[in-house]
């Protein structure tokens, strides 16, 4: 799977478990050390943890093996690198204090919608009409 294709397969797996304020950060050409960096908010360490096991799961039965994983323990803040794409499961304030938009602020950065709440506002939209 391309690191394009991999990173839009991660972002629609953290949008299944809820995930929140998903963000994309294109890292070619700044750094060699990944491709892409996805960074998300979870509520809780429950929701970090079903959000980290969920994507690891589903990849995993896909075929794509993790390389490497960090912060179990605390659930603070889940690090899952893919190598070419390397996921950020955060916390609201591990989020803010570590703020690594703002570290990585010259990589172009997207922020990610999840599809089906556009489907949700289309479809009201369209009602109200």
């Amino acid at each position: 799977m391309t690191p394009e294709k991999l990173k839009e397969r991660i972002a629609s797996l953290i949008f299944e478990k809820k995930g929140a304020d998903v963000l994309e950060i294109n890292l070619n050409g700044i750094t060699t050390v990944t491709d892409y960096f996805i960074i998300c908010t979870a509520d809780s360490d429950i929701q970090v943890k079903a959000i980290a096991d969920h994507i690891e799961k589903t990849l995993k039965d896909e075929g794509i093996k993790i390389w490497h994983k960090e912060g179990y323990m605390a659930l603070h803040w889940v690090l899952l690198d893919y190598v070419d794409v390397v996921v950020h499961i955060f916390q609201r304030e591990s989020r803010e204090y570590y703020n690594l938009e703002k570290l990585w602020g010259d990589a172009d950065i997207v922020h990610v919608e999840d599809p089906l709440l556009k489907k949700k506002e289309s479809k009201q939209r369209k009602s109200t009409k």
